[in-house]
């Protein structure tokens, strides 16, 4: 491990980047900045465009426990449902036993709705997992994965770790992830395709029809992956889906997660739906529902597919968006339209100072570099009081 990211991950753990809010130490961004060969941890995202990028991890850390607005991880502030608050006490007296029966009623429970079988489910202590086997059991020595940029980078990321080349493919003009230009990305060294839709950070989302007919066709040549997180805050998460395309046995990997919209980023439950023999190879590579403890699989249970609380908590997600909207508004700053749970925007001074200057306020949010532009922030959607706190700070810096 190299001398100057230990010392980095050391002053955020001890908050010396962040004395009281998060100014950035510029001279050893600097510094880490002219060190791209340098060897990242897991979990963060190292070097984005020639600078360092904090992870949501490491923001939380660094920064004070309690926030007046905690917008910077893309978290649902209404969940988890209270049924599945319920499940988890009722399964507290058995939880001296493995859950094993109870894996199977959540993989039947997946299967069923989606009309698969269980044999294409690989479940997980959150999609984080799923992303590293992926990234482990597509890596080879010369490979290479193809991404939009940006997008999430958490497999890409892990693939990096394994010495796979990662494409970065730009947005188009309306920041959506550029299709097109993905597939001619492709050559005889790709491993694997990353489709994140919604994409974060940009919270754009892509044409069902043209996302399907690319599937179909790339799939033949390369897995494909999409990433499908933010899937459950569109208006027809089952038509916009891409477990179509494994249900017609296409080379597809589809992954989902309870972290969203169903509020379970703390209790981690997530999983993919491939064909059974992809499931069967990247079961090699992660320990699979045996990762998920009994709590979390009883409130998985419970509350899978509970449309009342899905549908009340994606109400107040989109009445805090459309608040969002107006503040941006009012103070003349433009925004990406989202699909999703955060918004992006450019903003008019030094994105890490911007981010700093909010925290001093108690509102954490992210700084962004956006087609070589560091000055964007994405704001995740909070409880309507946090969108007010963000409202009253935002002005102050506008």
């Amino acid at each position: 491990m190299g001398t100057n990211n230990m010392t980095r991950r050391q002053l955020l753990r001890t908050g010396a980047l962040i004395a009281g809010g998060l100014p950035f130490a510029g001279g050893m961004l600097q510094k880490a900045a002219a060190s791209p060969a340098a060897p990242f941890a897991p979990g963060t995202r190292a070097f984005f465009q020639g600078s360092y990028m904090l992870t949501d991890r490491e923001i939380a850390l660094g920064g004070p426990r309690e926030l007046k607005a905690r917008l910077f991880a893309n978290e649902n502030p209404f969940g988890p449902s209270d049924k599945a608050k319920k499940a988890i006490v009722d399964a507290m007296a058995h939880s001296y036993q493995y859950p094993f029966m109870f894996q199977e009623d959540i993989y039947g429970k997946i299967a069923d709705y989606e009309g698969i079988q269980k044999e294409n489910i690989l479940m997980a202590a959150g999609s984080s997992p799923l992303l590293m086997a992926s990234a482990m059991y597509f890596s080879k020595p010369g490979g290479n994965i193809v991404t939009g940029d940006p997008s999430y980078e958490d497999l890409p990321h892990k693939a990096s770790r394994f010495n796979e080349k990662w494409v970065k493919v730009p947005l188009t003009p309306d920041y959506k992830l550029d299709l097109d230009a993905m597939e001619k990305a492709i050559d005889g060294n790709t491993g694997l395709v990353y489709i994140c839709n919604p994409n974060n950070p940009t919270g754009t989302v892509l044409d069902a029809e043209k996302l399907k007919s690319f599937c179909e066709r790339v799939s033949k040549r390369v897995t494909v992956f999409v990433d499908e997180a933010y899937i459950d805050y569109l208006a027809d998460p089952m038509g916009m889906s891409m477990i179509g395309a494994v249900k017609a046995g296409q080379n597809i990997i589809v992954a989902r997660t309870f972290s969203k919209l169903y509020g379970f980023a703390g209790l981690r439950v997530g999983y993919i739906v491939a064909q059974p023999e992809m499931v069967k190879k990247l079961s090699d590579y992660t320990e699979g529902p045996n990762s998920i403890s009994a709590t979390s699989i009883m409130a998985a249970i419970a509350s899978y597919q509970d449309k009342e609380f899905l549908m009340g908590a994606l109400k107040k997600t989109l009445a805090s968006r459309d608040y969002l909207y107006e503040v941006l508004k009012k103070e003349n700053y433009t925004y990406i339209p989202s699909n999703t749970n955060f918004v992006m925007f450019p903003i008019k001074m030094d994105g890490e100072r911007f981010a700093g200057e909010m925290m001093k306020r108690g509102v954490g949010v992210r700084s962004w570099t956006l087609a070589g532009n560091p000055n964007w922030c994405r704001v995740s959607i909070g409880r309507m009081d946090e969108m007010e706190v963000f409202a009253a700070a935002f002005k102050e810096l506008s």
